[in-house]
């Protein structure tokens, strides 16, 4: 396994658990840190005192490294960036927004910076601003996502090509041969999402875990491109979503239809409905639900099983 990444991290192995929101709380993230990956806390869907609160427990239940995930395009940033400097945070995952914005005054602080991209050109601009890692997120992955539908196989290798920094790859990787797989291309380790969401500490709603787990191949779908692309099981909500399409909707029509807190409606209450149900393409590989440690445990053991296999291979 490549050591950039547990080196800047201070961790056993180069498992990132992704800083999901309505799915990735304390639990979560101490349990994963716990295990010998990084554990995050998805600042996304906290108010500012909720997150602080997180950040507390969370320092309570492990002794071991765990980050912070802001998308910086929600609301009280400011707020939410300086709870994270008071409390001690190490690692921060931002995303959604400009890195240059709070790189410099978080690495001020002695935080390690790191910053979630879909493309080359925003792996470099991260680069640039000064991050100490990038994670390359491709087409497959769940949630929000980039417009290029650049899938990880292609990105990885892409931005390895140009980036000096440790890479992190992301999107369509819930087992350790796709660990392997994504390291063999260039990365230096790997976030994982959709694996954890169907974990017993995530804080997702059982109902959606159990969707995400009896999910096949096909029943996820990139939409709503023109507000943020956003990959999505196929339920009522998107079904609603189509049809409006095929009006050929204004922004506003579409912004009317998503209204507010549908991810919290579909992910953290249960509405399997008329909630918005984020999560990627992998899930069809996802069987059951278990816990965090037994995920990376399994992870870490099927990496080390294919590494072997590999080696039989002979050209």
């Amino acid at each position: 396994m490549s050591q950039r990444v547990t080196q800047l991290f201070q961790i056993k192995y180069p498992i990132i658990q992704a800083g999901m929101i309505w799915n990735s709380g304390w639990r979560l993230a101490s349990a994963v840190s716990n295990a010998g990956g990084l554990g995050i806390i998805g600042a996304g869907s906290m108010y500012p005192e909720v997150l602080r609160e997180h950040i507390q427990k969370c320092k309570n239940a492990t002794q071991k490294p765990f980050g912070v995930n802001v998308p910086m395009l929600y609301p009280n940033l400011q707020e939410i960036i300086e709870i994270i400097i008071e409390e001690g945070v190490k690692i921060v995952f931002t995303s959604a927004g400009n890195p240059k914005t709070y790189t410099g005054l978080l690495k001020e602080h002695g935080i390690t910076v790191v910053h979630v991209v879909s493309s080359v050109k925003f792996a470099l601009k991260a680069q640039e601003a000064g991050v100490d890692a990038v994670v390359a997120e491709g087409f497959e992955a769940g949630g929000h996502n980039g417009r290029e539908e650049t899938t990880t196989f292609t990105l990885i290798p892409m931005v390895k090509e140009q980036l000096t920094i440790p890479l992190i790859a992301a999107g369509g990787i819930a087992t350790g041969s796709g660990m392997l797989a994504a390291m063999i291309l260039g990365a230096d380790g790997v976030q994982v999402g959709s694996r954890f969401v169907a974990s017993e500490e995530s804080s997702a709603h059982p109902d959606f875990k159990k969707v995400v787990v009896d999910a096949k191949e096909g029943d996820t779908e990139l939409t709503l491109k023109e507000l943020a692309p956003v990959r999505l099981i196929k339920n009522k909500f998107y079904q609603d979503v189509k049809t409006l399409y095929a009006k050929g909707p204004s922004i506003e029509e579409l912004k009317e239809l998503l209204g507010r807190a549908r991810a919290k409606r579909g992910m953290f209450e249960g509405d399997l409905e008329e909630g918005e149900l984020e999560i990627g393409q992998i899930s069809g590989l996802i069987h059951d639900i278990k816990p965090a440690a037994k995920i990376v445990q399994e992870m870490v053991e099927e990496f080390k099983k294919a590494q072997k296999e590999m080696g039989q291979f002979n050209l």
